[in-house]
């Protein structure tokens, strides 16, 4: 019997699964989850590696209702016996969100590693093979264990909850601003250097809630408040300023948005702290929440977003209950 570790890679689709196409003058998805871990040397000396494919599609098309589907692919396939850990490949630009909404879906110890590249498959000196080798290394590793979702790229890990994706097109462009990565993948042996604090998981039987995203911009009225109240959202995020303070013109449209039953939810743009009701002007925190709305905590907007979304999918009854939705948002 093989003493080796089994990891299940679950290919998505992204810049890691793609090549240029002369005819369109651009990466495409061409390479498939096979095609990946056959490109990487040394692979199987790691662990026991399959490869199931869920999509091969560029992450900017990742939704949440497949995000939801891919979690629970990944949750049966941990049940299965033997299997010791999971690795997703995935596109750049929406990987924060993916690894966030599994990561709040994750109840077992067994680790979920997200990988990616910033140059294709084709590219000179691509970074999927090294990216794929670490996060398989990773996910095999016991040190990994009960830490959730991870990100995993340039040979750093970091906690699904605070990574965020910092630069267009630099290889090194995953970074967790303020508290920095929990550990990296060296030659010998996978290190952590702390633990990924106050996770929190739910179990929604399906993702029923729309929740939108309204950025704050200056001179903004209600508009786009109106406009999400019009789709018929459950919640809607609205990213503040600085402490999470919004133009007064945009008060009346969190009022009467909330006055309907939905959640409006106050976070921050800032890469760093919490919105907070520090300030007491028209448009401050404390004006908003006087208006009916919530803050979130350090999230981002689209972290917060499917948060949301997750809780009140589990949950609908908690939009009546601010307080507590408040302390789980800014938890």
């Amino acid at each position: 019997m093989s003493s080796k570790k089994k990891v299940i890679v679950f290919t998505t689709g992204g810049t890691i699964a793609m090549k240029y196409d002369p005819k369109v003058n651009g990466l495409v998805p061409a390479v498939s989850g096979a095609d990946l871990a056959a490109a990487v040397p040394g692979l199987s000396d790691v662990a026991d590696v399959e490869v199931r494919e869920f999509s091969n599609i560029a992450s900017p098309s990742m939704t949440p209702e497949m995000m939801f589907r891919l979690s629970q692919m990944i949750e049966e396939a941990l049940k299965e016996e033997g299997v010791d850990g999971a690795v997703v490949t995935h596109g750049t630009d929406t990987l924060e969100e993916t690894s966030f909404m599994l990561d709040l879906l994750h109840k077992s110890d067994k680790p979920i590693v997200l990988t990616a590249a910033m140059r294709g498959a084709g590219d000179t000196s691509p970074d999927g093979p090294a990216n794929i080798y670490c996060a398989v290394k990773t996910a095999a590793s016991e040190e990994a264990r009960g830490k959730g979702a991870m990100v995993l790229l340039n040979e750093t890990i970091h906690a699904a909850g605070q990574v965020r994706k910092t630069h267009s097109a630099n290889p090194a462009t995953f970074a967790s601003p303020w508290w920095g990565p929990i550990g990296y993948c060296d030659v010998d042996r996978v290190v952590f250097r702390r633990e990924p604090l106050n996770r929190q998981t739910f179990s929604p039987e399906a993702l029923t809630a729309r929740v939108d995203i309204v950025p704050a911009q200056t001179g903004m009225g209600r508009d786009y408040i109106d406009c999400a109240v019009s789709k018929g959202c459950k919640g809607i995020i609205v990213e503040g300023f600085g402490r999470g303070n919004v133009p007064a013109m945009m008060e009346e449209g969190i009022k009467d948005a909330a006055d309907k039953g939905i959640v409006v939810v106050i976070t921050t743009r800032t890469p760093g702290g919490r919105p907070y009701q520090v300030y007491a002007y028209p448009g401050s925190v404390t004006d908003s929440r006087n208006k009916g709305a919530i803050r979130g905590g350090e999230f981002s907007a689209a972290k917060t977003r499917l948060k949301l979304m997750v809780i009140l999918s589990e949950r609908p009854e908690l939009a009546n209950n601010k307080e507590e939705l408040e302390k789980l948002l800014d938890a």
